[in-house]
């Protein structure tokens, strides 16, 4: 009789769904600073899953302290990610169960845009970015750097922008070989211009742009060109990660070094996080990251112990009124250090970097590189060091999260 009980219970455990099964799971987020913070938590999935008693890769559900399902996301190297308020010194609570999560709102995106000479671009509802593709290397444009693109909305509208550029240089191009000319097209359709949203106003050209990585001959930056192969590993609701690898370069006497990067970024955040590694150096070689000066205003870099910073005077300072902030922060260390070219190209002055000493072949390296709008959430510069500041203490002391 006590084996027939222990055969149906175990037969009806089976027909049970996992939830009714599983343990709910408690995460504590834990704030140890008297200061408020906001940011993306990092829980390793697979804890979570042996604690619920589910298979890895189940759906789950994670709800706040009001018992409402919030946003999360299980990244490509297998952590889940929440984002957290919690208050100075004060804890927040979690509760994750298995089972089918209400759709959620991405607040991250990016993916390349074979209409626009395979650019790869990405937002979040901070800002946007872009790296420069294999068919703009082949056109002869001299573009090295990563560009920013500015926003005053947290929707993602990046896709929009692109196609409505495109759409205009269509447009355009059959007016003009029309013998007419409608300069109403441009005025309404180029992501150059701000049309509510925010416009792509930053130089870049032959530079680092904002946050790019080069190793260094000397005083001299080898600048990497377009990117080879990407693969797309993260793409929201609340993180964006690509991984890039770039065309052999020479340094010193090594012929083939293969720059390789992880670039990912974070809801909410004004900063990008970068891993940069090299294959084929069989020497150590100094790498340097930061942001281009321009011509227009040299004046307004901060050289920091541990970052660099530039209120950028935009591509046309003579008709904007407004600023882009950004910045290279180098919580590892670094030498940093302006760098200014012997003849200037074009509009650009030089450099404002940080300099790593020694990198080895296939050594990673972990830096952050980012920017904000005077027309949007940081004002002045001032303001932009206030959260320069704020960002680098977050990443000192990082909030404490347990798993129950």
């Amino acid at each position: 009789m006590k084996l027939l009980h222990q055969t149906c219970l175990a037969a009806l455990a089976l027909l049970m769904p996992a939830s009714a099964l599983a343990a709910d799971v408690k995460v504590t987020v834990t704030n140890e600073q008297k200061t408020q913070r906001q940011e993306l938590v990092e829980i390793d999935a697979r804890t979570v899953y042996q604690k619920l008693g589910i298979a890895e890769g189940q759906n789950i559900i994670v709800k706040n302290a009001m018992r409402q399902q919030v946003a999360y996301q299980i990244t490509y190297d297998g952590k889940l990610l929440i984002d957290a308020a919690v208050k100075p010194c004060g804890k927040t609570v979690f509760t994750i169960t298995p089972g089918n999560p209400e759709p959620m709102r991405s607040w991250v995106e990016g993916k390349m845009y074979p209409l626009r000479k395979d650019d790869i671009a990405w937002e979040n509802d901070r800002g946007a970015y872009r790296v420069y593709g294999p068919q703009l290397q082949k056109s002869g444009e001299r573009s090295f750097g990563i560009d920013v693109w500015t926003k005053n909305s947290p929707d993602l509208n990046v896709p929009e922008r692109y196609y409505k550029d495109y759409e205009g240089n269509v447009r355009g191009y059959e007016i003009g070989k029309n013998g007419r000319k409608d300069e109403w097209i441009d005025l309404h359709t180029s992501f150059h211009l701000d049309h509510g949203k925010g416009l792509d106003c930053y130089g870049v050209g032959p530079s680092l742009g904002c946050g790019t990585p080069a190793l260094m001959d000397g005083d001299k930056l080898i600048f990497p060109y377009c990117y080879r192969k990407y693969r797309i590993v993260d793409n929201g609701p609340l993180r964006f990660t690509v991984e890039l690898t770039y065309n052999p370069v020479k340094i010193k006497n090594d012929e083939n070094v293969v720059e390789h990067r992880i670039i990912s970024l974070d809801k909410g955040s004004n900063f990008n996080k970068m891993t940069v590694w090299y294959s084929g150096l069989t020497s150590p070689c100094n790498l340097a990251s930061g942001v281009v000066v321009h011509t227009a205003d040299t004046e307004s870099m901060v050289i920091g112990k541990n970052y660099v910073q530039y209120a950028d005077p935009t591509d046309q300072p003579e008709r904007h009124g407004f600023q882009l902030y950004v910045a290279a922060l180098f919580p590892d260390g670094a030498k940093c250090r302006k760098l200014f070219y012997d003849k200037p190209e074009g509009a650009i002055a030089g450099h404002a970097l940080g300099i790593i000493k020694d990198i080895k072949a296939d050594q990673k390296y972990t830096y952050y590189f980012g920017s904000a709008w005077s027309e949007y959430d940081v004002r002045n510069q001032d303001e932009w060091q206030v959260r320069i500041d704020g960002f680098l203490n977050a990443l000192d002391m990082p909030l404490v999260v347990t798993v129950e």
